[in-house]
């Protein structure tokens, strides 16, 4: 395995999130500065993921074409013209500036191809049994990434301006990005087969189509839905509930943050070995449903920290080992592609999330965390049987071939077929 090039991958999707957790808390300063609706801050919110969701099918397509390197590249230099357009939308006043802020979202979300190729990235470069381990890697960048944004975003903002985070994510960005250039090596292996091209809509389909690839997109979907409801919401359950400050919320999320990225980063291999996928993405279900459920109800520092602390390990735990059976599954000449259909399924659920729970908020500010729960648990027992205990079981529970069906396989007549499906 290549370590330079996984420390740029890793260092890549950590950018991404820092650049991301500066952004988000730095909006409602923007809507009052330039004197915009929260609702259209909400929709230049929303229009990174959905630029990622229209976009990052093809950008993985494309790197299963001409490779992984110069499509993170193209990203990693997107990203830092992204964010230096941010920080020049504070110069601008009124609608302009936010005019300005919403083109460096949309292009920061079309330019955003980093999660979904680098997920195609370690999958080229690691055995099938260790891509749950390794996909860790990715969550735990992301965890850390989404606990240090917010922090740079409010150091620099604080002593340089309101443009400083928008410069020092663009800076890192680009140093990332010629770091890139030297180190990073192409992980498609020469003489790789492309799958035949076929347009975009047409690839969803059939992605979603295959039996066990489009129910781990679904979990994955969910999940991430129950994520970003909570996301939304505790903010401001916290200050009405318990009158806990902003800087107090922001403590408690990088608390979740460093949860999850200990889970990922140094956990996650030896429970994907004691369990295996299936079971963890079972397990990993259930106890998100229960910080869920636990959350709404807590009315001290220490026991919203429990129910927190509950729901990140249940966060923590369910993207590696579903991207690592979403990739075993997905053929080689289709894992950028197949990746870049998941993440575009994880950046609707952002899109659809934040609407869905602020509307139930709205109704009653325990109905989002007790909707999300029931969600989480209904989709753990169907992944119980669909997973565990279904046909499309444990991908490893094969027994190796003999010597005679490996010499009967290799005469196969379908082995001379290219297209045997």
């Amino acid at each position: 395995m290549n370590r330079p090039s996984l420390l740029i991958i890793f260092l890549t999707v950590f950018i991404d999130l820092i650049g991301f957790g500066i952004v988000l808390p730095l909006l409602s300063i923007y809507a009052e500065l330039f004197g915009g609706s929260y609702l259209l801050v909400g929709v230049i919110a929303a229009s990174y993921s959905m630029m990622q969701f229209v976009f990052a099918p093809a950008w993985g397509r494309l790197s299963d074409k001409i490779g992984r390197r110069p499509v993170i590249l193209i990203s990693l230099a997107g990203a830092s013209g992204s964010y230096a357009l941010f920080a020049i939308a504070s110069r601008f006043p009124g609608e302009t500036g936010l005019l300005v802020l919403l083109l460096s979202r949309i292009f920061a979300g079309i330019c955003g191809a980093n999660l979904s190729v680098a997920s195609a990235y370690i999958a080229d470069i690691t055995p099938p049994e260790q891509r749950s381990k390794r996909m860790g890697l990715i969550g735990m960048a992301f965890g850390l990434g989404f606990i240090c944004g917010p922090i740079i975003g409010a150091v620099t903002s604080a002593k340089w301006g309101l443009e400083a985070p928008g410069w020092a994510a663009a800076a890192v960005c680009g140093l990332n990005f010629i770091l890139a250039i030297f180190i990073l090596k192409e992980s498609r292996k020469p003489g790789s087969h492309h799958a035949p091209h076929m347009p975009k809509w047409k690839q969803i389909s059939k992605t979603l189509k295959h039996p066990k690839i489009g129910f781990l997109i679904g979990i994955f979907f969910l999940a991430t839905f129950c994520f970003t409801c909570f996301e939304v919401t505790f903010p401001m359950r916290m200050k009405s509930g318990l009158q806990f400050s902003a800087s107090t919320v922001g403590y408690l999320f990088a608390y979740c943050g460093v949860i999850a990225a200990v889970i990922q980063g140094g956990l996650i291999g030896r429970l994907v070995k004691k369990y295996g996928e299936e079971k963890l993405i079972v397990i990993s279900l259930f106890i998100l449903s229960g910080g869920l459920v636990m959350l709404p109800y807590q009315t001290s520092l220490g026991w919203v920290m429990v129910g927190l602390g509950v729901f990140a390990v249940g966060s923590g735990l369910n993207r590696p080992p579903t991207f690592g059976l979403i990739s075993q599954n997905a053929s080689d000449d289709e894992q950028g592609a197949t990746m870049g259909v998941a993440q575009s399924a994880g950046s609707l659920a952002r899109m659809i999330g934040p609407i869905v729970a602020s509307v139930l908020y709205g109704i009653n500010h325990t109905l989002p965390y007790l909707v999300c729960g029931g969600t989480a648990f209904l989709t753990a027992i169907l992944a119980w049987f669909l997973l565990c205990r279904g046909k499309g079981g444990p991908t490893r529970t094969l027994e190796p071939m003999t010597a005679d069906e490996a010499e009967a396989v290799a005469h196969s007549p379908i082995l001379e077929d290219d297209d045997p499906d």
